[in-house]
């Protein structure tokens, strides 16, 4: 028994690894976009014209961005919902609450899962016709490596959804285990 709960704690920290990780990508990401920006800005002061790919280039790093923070977003139970029912629900039926948030981890688990089969084809679409952002004969970039990060940050967002979800029904069991006695 206690082998088996070191291999699950063990599992659970490399997870943590794996979400927080993809998370400070998404934050070296950020800087990323701010020296693109403020490249064309710049530019645009002292050359007259924008750099090439700069708007391209922008909105898809802010999509990345997004994604690949989402995961560590969920962890750390930071999405922004209301929770008001939830607390009113956890003082008079704790185990109601847990399973209402696992019910609610469960339904964007399923979506975010949904999202990441749409970013697959793109992706595979993107990598087959070998599509590419930008100016033929000027600047071009290739989408799919955006592509790729994007659909490995919504698939760990997807995957801690259904963690969380897990640990919530265990919760609710347990709480409404409790309550009953």
């Amino acid at each position: 028994m206690l082998e088996e709960e070191n291999m699950t704690n063990t599992i659970a920290r490399l997870w943590t690894l794996v979400v927080d990780g993809i998370a400070v990508l998404g934050t070296i990401m950020i800087g990323v976009l701010m020296l693109i920006i403020c490249s064309d800005v710049v530019a645009r002061n002292l050359l007259g014209s924008s750099l090439p790919l700069v708007s391209e280039l922008g909105a898809l790093t802010l999509v990345m961005i997004v994604f690949l923070q989402l995961g560590t977003t969920v962890r750390h139970a930071r999405l922004s919902r209301t929770e008001f029912i939830d607390h009113i629900l956890n003082i008079f039926h704790p185990g109601g609450a847990a399973l209402l948030i696992a019910l609610f981890d469960i339904v964007a688990g399923v979506m975010c899962s949904i999202m990441a089969m749409s970013t697959w084809d793109i992706f595979i679409k993107d990598l087959s016709k070998a599509e590419f952002i930008g100016i033929v004969g000027v600047a071009t970039l290739p989408t799919w490596p955006f592509r790729l990060l994007i659909l490995v940050g919504i698939s760990v967002a997807a995957l801690q959804f259904f963690i969380q979800s897990v640990t919530n029904v265990r919760n609710g069991l347990q709480a409404g285990k409790g309550e009953a006695s």
